[in-house]
């Protein structure tokens, strides 16, 4: 039992050191994600991550959601030509350079360049039902995440008392099939707002019609990218209805 335990022991050291070196592993001059968390509002920042979804391109610039294994970077209007932009698929490891920025709340990376590297990661959604209404919530921004069995609660338009399960824009006034949809859920009796993101799942996406499909009272699983908008701000991209 003595030497079964030993070596039990052996192992978990030599995978501890195995993960400690994966993690540490970054290119010369490159952030790991606990210095680019710690690093200054607008200071320069460079980091190597991992395209995970992409949200839209115009005017030679594009905005994506980019992660590695220990965080995510937000990366806006990247200067990016559109053959560039092909290239950028999911997975893709890119190595980034520019400035740290804050706007309402959110931590997104501007002004900045980048080049392709070797490699490919995609994330699997982290579960942070448990930590919504919670301060530590926002350790998790930008990742791609999930919610458990959240409620769809109702949503209104002023003015109207009828009862929506979502609405076309914050406050009802977008575009049909042309705008972001917005909804509610709960969890424990504390209600949050949801976002499906015209620019990063259109009209025509499995998501945008889920959500439209949905009801009040319908219990739901959720994954999507924790963007942040005063506060926290999903990005859905899955909808599953559970109940």
């Amino acid at each position: 039992m003595k030497k079964l335990f030993s070596c039990i022991l052996v192992l978990s050291l030599v995978l501890s050191m195995a993960l400690c070196a994966f993690a540490e592993e970054k290119g010369e001059g490159v952030m790991t994600y606990a210095e680019y968390a710690a690093a200054e509002l607008e200071s320069e920042v460079t980091v190597e991550t991992y395209v995970q979804a992409k949200q839209s391109w115009w005017d030679n610039k594009a905005t994506l959601y980019t992660q590695d294994q220990d965080g995510a970077y937000f990366l806006y209007e990247l200067p990016c030509t559109e053959e560039e932009y092909a290239q950028l698929v999911p997975g893709t490891k890119i190595k980034v350079t520019g400035y740290k920025s804050e706007w309402s709340g959110e931590v997104e990376i501007i002004d900045s360049s980048f080049e392709i590297e070797e490699g490919e990661y995609i994330a699997e959604a982290v579960d942070v039902t448990e930590l919504l209404g919670t301060d530590e919530l926002v350790d998790k921004i930008n990742q791609f995440v999930s919610f458990k069995g959240l409620t769809v609660e109702p949503s209104k338009i002023e003015g109207d008392d009828t009862e929506y399960a979502w609405l076309y824009g914050w406050d009802g006034s977008g575009e049909p099939d042309n705008s972001d949809l917005y909804f509610n859920v709960s969890k424990d009796g504390d209600v949050f707002t949801f976002v499906v993101r015209f620019y990063l799942t259109n009209a025509e996406s499995e998501v945008y019609n889920a959500v439209k499909a949905l009801n009040v009272g319908d219990v739901v699983d959720l994954e999507g990218f924790l963007y942040w908008y005063n506060g926290a701000n999903p990005h859905i991209t899955s909808v599953t209805i559970v109940e």
